[in-house]
């Protein structure tokens, strides 16, 4: 049974922002509902959290808005071998136990006690960039080799990799490239195989993807901004990509602002309209991508190309370009209070 589970319960009136601040934090994946001290009346995943955000749903409706009003349970008197049957047949990775009396009493996880799965889908970290914003800290060193909790971002990032069963790895340099190369080698001291990808001349992240070897694996490739702190669960971006037949996926972050204002609609003079203090909500770009190979095949060599314009190209090409909304912790490290932020939120991450 899982030591902590108390932690990641929840009243059905919480909200599915204080759900997702449960399930990010604790790790387990899940949060599970319920009504006074035992009665179980719901489970909150990920997924239904990005499936809520994709309808529209705000961040501040009642969890009861999204959750699984009913969930799979077990008797906690049953087996580990039992449970974790019930768990591979109904899919899922976590099972609330209940007693005899059908009151809450336990979680039961599988994630943990299944080995993780390699992959053989490459990843290529963008890692050139000057970190112009963040100087003097990058005069003598790239901005993904700043240390965030006495460790290199990009060597927490290729460990976030690492634990969704990832293990080859494809690194963009530019600017100051033997500081990377020194540190890493070739992988082997991590576990992990390292090769290097040079930019003579900067390519934008798209540009990029045409200069990887002709031996790269045909398994679609996760793309990534080196100087990003996140938990994000790879392996289910990849997994959604795979699913939906997808040629290139964006991970995208729901992004409010907020005006203090009363705003006037109309036409002309007209006023046929007030709104006060709108809240206006759009997908912004995460910096992470899932390219098929069919598409990097596609790209003229040594070209510049940004991603959005990439994306956009391949629309009107008739391709499939879709979104994958994430909600785990994200920080695009690129000022310096961002990475004070970043010196802070490290250790509660788990990462």
């Amino acid at each position: 049974m899982t030591a902590n589970w108390q932690k990641v319960i929840i009243p059905p009136t919480a909200s599915i922002r204080e759900a997702l601040e449960v399930i990010d934090k604790e790790a387990l994946r899940v949060a599970v509902v319920v009504l006074g001290c035992d009665t179980l009346v719901g489970v909150v995943t990920d997924g239904d959290i990005r499936r809520g955000i994709l309808k529209g749903i705000e961040l501040s409706a009642p969890v009861s808005t999204i959750m699984n009003k009913e969930p799979t349970s077990a008797n906690v008197a049953l087996s580990s071998c039992e449970l974790m049957a019930i768990m591979q047949d109904c899919k899922i990775l976590s099972l609330p136990l209940v007693d005899d009396e059908g009151k809450l009493v336990g979680l039961k996880t599988l994630y943990d006690t299944l080995e993780v799965e390699k992959r053989q889908n490459p990843v290529f970290i963008m890692a050139g960039g000057f970190g112009t914003r963040l100087r003097p800290l990058t005069d003598n060193c790239p901005k993904p080799m700043l240390k965030v909790g006495g460790k290199p971002m990009l060597e927490t990032l290729i460990n976030n990799f690492k634990s969704h069963g990832f293990y080859k790895f494809y690194i963009s340099t530019h600017y100051l490239p033997e500081v990377i190369e020194n540190y890493f080698g070739d992988g082997s001291a991590l576990g992990i195989e390292i090769t290097y990808v040079y930019e003579k001349e900067p390519l934008g992240t798209g540009g990029a993807l045409s200069l990887l070897p002709k031996s790269l694996p045909k398994e679609p490739l996760i793309m990534i901004n080196g100087d990003i702190l996140t938990n994000v669960d790879f392996g289910k971006v990849l997994d959604f990509h795979v699913k939906q037949l997808s040629d290139a996926t964006m991970c995208v972050r729901d992004y409010e602002i907020k005006v203090p204002f009363g705003v006037i609609e109309g036409e002309g003079h007209e006023i046929t309209d007030i709104v006060e203090k709108p809240t206006y909500r759009y997908f912004v770009n995460a910096g992470i991508y899932v390219i098929s190979n069919n598409i990097i095949k596609s790209l003229p060599s040594n070209e510049h190309l940004d991603m959005p314009t990439l994306f956009e190209q391949k629309q009107r090409l008739g391709h499939k370009v879709l979104k994958f909304p994430i909600h785990e912790y994200w920080l695009d490290v690129g000022r310096h209070d961002d990475f004070n932020k970043a010196q802070t939120d490290i250790h509660e991450l788990g990462i």
